[in-house]
């Protein structure tokens, strides 16, 4: 269901999509260089859908605008919180109870964490690719505020990710506390596309869907059986 939100002053479009009696309600992110509409993440959203998960895909206010340049921390943490606004009212409208998700794909799933670290209300937190530094820049870590967040927390990244050296990574996961789980996808770039292994964005992010409902089931007492 095709959907509009405000952010500030100006306006989203955003893609809504419920199966019936959603366990949970997960709001996915673009990264930076893709729109809502990537086959990645219609791939991923039409997944978690059949496994049970309400989504609501949205973008970005640049992205909207036609901009390449991603948004500043302010105005797209304004947008998760639009965003994740708009999901509650679904869900409420709907009466489903179950818990509502914040996830991203890279600079989407960064801009999550940062929002939450910023007050915004989650069940918890999936990083689709967490950008932790520029390719060849170890140096420069974008770690700082995750060491404050207490929501439940899963880091899916791919094991050739040039914006996340795994050992930094790994290190990273740990010192954020035991609420935090680094899953690798074993020959994945940032893109999670395995070399020699062609497939569709679409069946790439609709591969990512399984181990997400996992960790929201098990991480969920109201999902449990």
């Amino acid at each position: 269901m095709p959907l509009t939100i405000t952010v500030g002053d100006v306006t989203v479009t955003a893609a809504y999509a419920r199966p019936d009696n959603p366990s949970a309600t997960i709001v996915v992110a673009h990264g930076a260089g893709a729109g809502m509409e990537h086959p990645f993440l219609t791939g991923l959203t039409a997944a978690l859908n059949g496994l049970g998960l309400a989504t609501l895909r949205f973008n970005f206010p640049y992205r909207e605008a036609g901009s390449k340049f991603p948004d500043r921390p302010p105005v797209a943490i304004a947008a998760w919180r639009a965003a994740m606004g708009t999901a509650a009212e679904q869900a409420a409208k709907h009466q489903d109870t179950g818990p509502l998700w914040a996830a991203g794909k890279s600079f989407g799933g960064r801009m999550a964490s940062m929002a939450v670290a910023d007050g915004m209300d989650a069940a918890g937190l999936v990083y689709l690719g967490y950008p932790l530094h520029p390719p060849g820049k170890p140096e420069k870590l974008r770690d700082e505020h995750l060491y404050g967040l207490a929501t439940p927390m899963l880091f899916l990244q791919g094991s050739r990710d040039t914006f996340a050296t795994p050992e930094i990574l790994a290190d990273v996961v740990s010192r954020v506390g035991p609420h935090a789980v680094l899953q690798w996808l074993d020959g994945g770039d940032h893109s999670f596309a395995v070399a020699g292994k062609k497939r569709p964005a679409t069946e790439v992010g609709a591969s990512l869907a399984q181990p997400i409902a996992a960790f929201i089931r098990d991480t969920s007492p109201s999902m449990r059986s």
